[in-house]
């Protein structure tokens, strides 16, 4: 399964299916493993009692590693994620982005922060129950993430910012199985207690869902009502406050109108949400910045590829290239078909075949002028 040497392995344990058979996975084969559960909020329970890291998850976990007979730890993270997930994800809201606070996590929390503490435990790797999966191209010397083997859980979008040294230092077992495959594998062991379990599908600190009242009890300043405007700025009624909308939305939006009318643009400086007609949604060009390349060194000239512009997004293909503006590091995405709600916030990732090339974050112009329409229609 791995390749590389049999030596100490942190497992980030969340109490689920996958990580607890990244651990016995990785024991099998031979590893000195030491489970680890991040303790990212007060009293060990995030709001709503529900999600990853709560007491019931880490007694989960505790409980696996008392099965498999690996030493098991519980550590503090609450200050680091408070500063590099929950800041990062209200800051965004506020400037008119949406955010994916687990991109935020795998960079600073998972793959950072806990590498460096698993190197003070002597370890030689940090492993995740990550559907996707590591390997060497030795004839470019370069470490490469490609997808999982199981199309309908990869999460390779997900680790786009993994950079050389890190993917070194990274095991993702569970890459080379499918889904239902663990889950048998689980049963076999008599890990009962997370067999079964039910896959997570919030964002662990707002099980509830409700973004714009979280962002509000930490920043009461963002409730900053405005208009809702068109392309030309004609104001079409009054909104709640930009941190309530997305780019794409149609329900919700407080005010009828004539015709379906949905979010087409955020304008944070001067509070508007743009609305439009369900074609101006579309857009065939983005660009990103924050670039991180991993099958190739740097960008040298147009590149074909397949994008995906959120983690639940088709493939498209598209040509990346990098862009001819003050803005470095700044690449403009040109696809051979129209893209529905390219959302600023969001990150568009690469791929050749199953290879991910790298990634960046979506942006709405790479002058940084404020324009009333994000992307090109």
């Amino acid at each position: 399964m791995m390749n590389r040497r049999k030596k100490r392995v942190i497992v980030g344990m969340s109490g689920g299916v996958d990580s607890s058979m990244t651990a016995a996975l990785l024991k099998e084969e031979g590893y000195d493993v030491i489970g680890v559960t991040l303790q990212v909020w007060p009293s060990g329970d995030a709001p709503g009692q529900k999600g990853c890291c709560t007491i019931t998850e880490i007694d989960d976990a505790r409980r696996v590693a008392y099965q498999l007979g690996i030493p098991y730890y519980v550590m503090n993270f609450r200050t680091y994620f408070e500063e590099h997930v929950v800041d990062y994800f209200t800051g965004a809201y506020v400037r008119g982005e949406t955010p994916n606070p687990c991109l935020a996590c795998n960079r600073y929390v998972k793959f950072t922060e806990l590498w460096r503490k698993a190197q003070g435990l002597g370890a030689d790797y940090v492993a995740t129950g990550h559907y996707a999966r590591i390997c060497q191209d030795q004839e470019r010397g370069r470490w490469i993430l490609a997808k999982g083997l199981d199309a309908s859980k990869d999460q390779s979008y997900a680790l786009y910012m993994l950079t050389q040294e890190q993917l070194s230092h990274i095991l993702l077992p569970l890459g080379e199985y499918r889904k239902a495959r663990i889950r048998e594998m689980a049963r076999q062991l008599g890990l009962s207690v997370v067999a079964d379990k039910p896959d997570s599908q919030e964002i662990c600190f707002v099980p509830d869902r409700d973004y714009a009242g979280f962002i509000l009890r930490r920043k009461p300043e963002a409730a900053r009502p405005g208009n809702f405007v068109d392309r030309q700025g004609t104001v079409l009624g009054r909104h709640q406050g930009i941190l309530h909308y997305t780019v794409g939305q149609r329900k919700g939006l407080g005010v009828t109108f004539a015709k379906p009318m949905f979010v087409i643009g955020l304008d944070a400086e001067h509070d508007e949400v743009i609305l439009g007609e369900n074609d101006q949604t579309y857009t065939q060009t983005l660009w990103a910045m924050d670039m991180n390349w991993i099958a190739i060194p740097a960008l040298t000239g147009p590149l074909p590829v397949t994008a995906k512009i959120r983690y639940r997004a088709a493939e498209a293909e598209a040509v990346v290239s990098a862009e001819m503006s003050d803005s470095a590091g700044c690449v403009q995405v040109d696809f051979s078909q129209r893209q529905r709600a390219v959302t600023p916030g969001q990150a568009v990732v690469f791929y050749q075949g199953n290879r991910v090339l790298g990634g960046g974050t979506i942006i709405s112009d790479p002058l940084g002028r404020k324009k009333r329409i994000p992307f090109s229609v």
